[in-house]
């Protein structure tokens, strides 16, 4: 019910009754930690942490802007949502894992869990890009891995290294596509 009135009061009066944008952050941090996503990531994977050597695991994170999202800029000018996802990607010799998951503040049991694997042939690029919401009209950086036909998306607006890891991603990539 907070996160709600978070999202969705404004004004004079609001503000003496709904939550700070920090503990707003704080709720969604204390949730996302509750998922246990690196252990949750491997049990839906089916993977064993000594199959993914290649590189570390790559955790991305961040608002996740969809039509079923509740949207609200802050006091300090920066954007919030209703739903956030958290991505794990694993690289073995051969293939590249993703595990997401995403879940909402207003709706306490909606998450919604997508496992993928790609084969590192199979993957035509890695790239970043901003996308604007149409109602608040602010930014959410994302990340995208594009194979033919398709193309995946996720949030890296909460994770501040995401251009350096997704860097060595593209180096990572280019080395097995040419051996």
């Amino acid at each position: 019910m907070k996160a709600l009135d978070y999202l969705t009061k404004e004004g004079c009066i609001a503000r003496l009754f709904v939550i700070s944008d920090d503990t707003y952050d704080q709720m969604v941090l204390q949730r996302l930690s509750s998922i246990k996503l690196q252990a949750k990531a491997l049990t839906k994977t089916g993977l064993d942490e000594d199959q993914l050597k290649e590189i570390p695991p790559v955790y991305f994170h961040g608002w996740h802007i969809d039509r079923d999202s509740i949207e609200r800029v802050g006091g300090d000018g920066k954007l919030r949502g209703s739903r956030y996802d958290a991505t794990v990607l694993y690289f073995s010799d051969t293939q590249l894992f993703m595990y997401q998951y995403v879940f909402d503040m207003t709706e306490g049991g909606w998450k919604k869990e997508e496992t993928l694997e790609f084969f590192y042939k199979d993957v035509v690029s890695f790239s970043t890009s901003t996308k604007t919401s149409e109602r608040t009209r602010k930014d959410v950086s994302t990340f995208c891995l594009k194979v033919s036909g398709d193309s995946f998306y996720c949030s890296i607006s909460g994770s501040p290294d995401a251009e350096k890891v997704i860097s060595g991603m593209k180096q990572k990539l280019r080395e097995k596509k040419n051996a």
